[in-house]
């Protein structure tokens, strides 16, 4: 079925393009015909000149980049235990800070990484006031926003 409508439709198309009149084709009028000066091909208009060209700068959105936007606040929700930053996403990247229970922490944005308690979101930490930034698991962070992904 699907070869026979391309058939078709390229029969179509050579139809299409064989029966319509070009532009090259010379008048049907014998040049002694007092009609023939005026189906001859004119000379192309003079050509005006040509707009000033205006660069399209696209709109960006920057509060909608990770980088720009206000960091969402969470809360750290472990028991009696502080919970690991981490360089990466990952139980693979290393320890590189603790943040303690209870304690508000600023979340940049978040991405996939390991599977802890299934979960296998990350967030990333907002550079804060000399605070590292690194990447904690969203299962021990309550936050009230969505958080943009990075």
């Amino acid at each position: 079925m699907i070869r026979r409508t391309l058939t078709s439709g390229l029969l179509a198309a050579v139809t299409v393009l064989a029966l319509a009149p070009t532009a090259d084709a010379a008048p049907a009028v014998p040049a002694s015909h007092p009609a023939a000066s005026a189906l001859a091909p004119q000379s192309p208009p003079a050509l005006l000149p040509a707009p000033a060209r205006v660069r399209y700068t696209p709109h960006v959105n920057r509060s909608m980049t990770h980088r720009r936007s206000t960091p969402v606040l969470g809360r750290v929700t472990t028991h009696r235990f502080p919970l690991n930053v981490r360089s990466g996403p990952g139980y693979a990247h290393r320890v590189i800070g603790v943040r303690h229970a209870g304690r508000l922490i600023a979340v940049q944005c978040r991405t996939y990484g390991s599977w802890v308690r299934g979960d296998r979101q990350w967030y990333r930490l907002a550079h804060v006031r000399g605070h590292l930034r690194g990447y904690v698991s969203a299962r021990y962070v309550r936050v009230r926003r969505t958080v943009p992904w990075c």
